[in-house]
């Protein structure tokens, strides 16, 4: 086995498109950058490309650092490395950050050229299908013709399935992770919640924050809040802090008294200054929208009879945003279409948030499928 280790200091490239992007809503991007970055080497018949499909919060920075004093890596730095369960000493693996994202991609806080002033309310509605076809053209650029795996967690996962749909001859194989065919009603109930604190927020302006050189931190706070809640499952809150208080004493107020309350507040307040509530708006959305089975009269056996890949499906027990259930519809419809699947399901506390964690049984689950995925003539 290889050894362990991290892919090291890594660097951000910027793709730019000048042929227009035609929406799923009709809207249309005449020009967009793409934000990626890759880790490994692509082999001689590049054969051997892994896309890695962001959840809602996500980045085109999948693994390593930027300066060797970076606190913190890249999101999915335990997942992927030498030797680690996506291997970067066979496979080349790219991350990018999608349309309508606020790292680097084309989106609400860039610029809009017709105007000279960031797009903010301007910037259209995306959906999964959208994000699909612009990887694809990503993919072009960098002259790959199929890709040996799709992979992603979440909204990621998401991604991965409608590769195979939309794309059923460049995609050998899709790791669908932590995901869903579509969203419940409760799930898309708690995106609403979380768009109206941000909408409602008297500094959000509509959308058009920027020209007003102010943030709707409250509204992008109280989002992240409510959205942690649901990451994590209830054993994991009550391991990590039960009702731990923050001080000696009971101080009776509506200030922090509770060691959970403290945390929420810090994970918001971090949020609120890294992330762009315009993208919160339009990723939420992109996750209610996504359904392949719409237009299939809510048949997914039928919406999933174009995929040709081989996939891995995995869920974790313990997720309640995105139940095992719903996993396990994804894995039906597959069959139903004597597709070769594979499906894990695993038993683990973290919650949703179990994808992103580095749980042996999961990453072994993992390398042991991406370790048989054959190209270029040998595994």
């Amino acid at each position: 086995m290889s050894e362990l280790s991290s892919v090291g200091i890594v660097a951000p490239q910027t793709a730019h498109f000048s042929e227009p992007l035609t929406l799923k809503s009709g809207a249309v991007l005449p020009a967009y950058d793409l934000v990626f970055e890759t880790y490994g080497t692509l082999n001689a018949d590049k054969s051997n490309a892994v896309l890695i499909c962001h959840a809602l919060s996500g980045t085109h920075h999948v693994a390593g650092k930027y300066r060797e004093d970076d606190k913190y890596p890249g999101w999915w730095d335990n997942m992927i490395g030498p030797g680690k369960p996506l291997d970067t000493n066979r496979f080349f693996v790219i991350g990018v950050n999608n349309l309508g994202g606020c790292s680097g991609s084309t989106g609400p806080k860039t610029i809009n050229p017709a105007t000279g002033k960031p797009w903010g309310s301007a910037f259209p509605v995306v959906t999964v299908d959208d994000w699909v076809a612009s990887q694809a053209r990503l993919a072009d650029y960098l002259g790959i013709e199929s890709f040996a795996a799709i992979v992603g967690g979440s909204l990621g996962g998401m991604q991965a399935l409608q590769w195979a749909l939309t794309y059923p001859d460049r995609v050998k194989n899709a790791l669908v992770i932590a995901a869903a065919p579509n969203l419940t009603a409760q799930n898309m109930a708690f995106n609403e919640v979380a768009r109206q604190a941000i909408i409602t927020d008297p500094e959000f302006y509509g959308g058009d924050y920027y020209e007003h050189g102010v943030v709707p931190r409250r509204g992008l706070r109280i989002a992240r809040m409510l959205g942690h809640i649901t990451y994590l499952s209830d054993d994991a809150m009550g391991a990590k802090f039960g009702r731990k208080m923050k001080h000696d004493e009971i101080k009776y107020s509506f200030d922090v008294e509770f060691e959970m309350e403290s945390y929420l507040r810090y994970q918001g307040d971090k949020f609120a200054e890294t992330f762009d509530a315009n993208t919160y708006l339009r990723m939420t959305r992109a996750l209610d929208y996504f359904d392949p089975a719409v237009e299939f009269n809510g048949d997914l056996s039928a919406a999933l009879a174009k995929a040709k890949a081989d996939f891995l499906v995995v869920s974790f027990t313990s997720d309640w945003r995105f139940s095992t259930g719903r996993s396990r519809e994804i894995v039906k419809a597959l069959l139903d279409n004597e597709l070769t699947v594979s499906y894990a399901e695993l038993t683990a506390a973290h919650g949703h948030d179990a994808f992103l964690m580095p749980d042996p049984h999961y990453h072994a689950v993992v390398r042991a499928y991406l370790e048989n995925i054959e190209f270029g003539g040998a595994k």
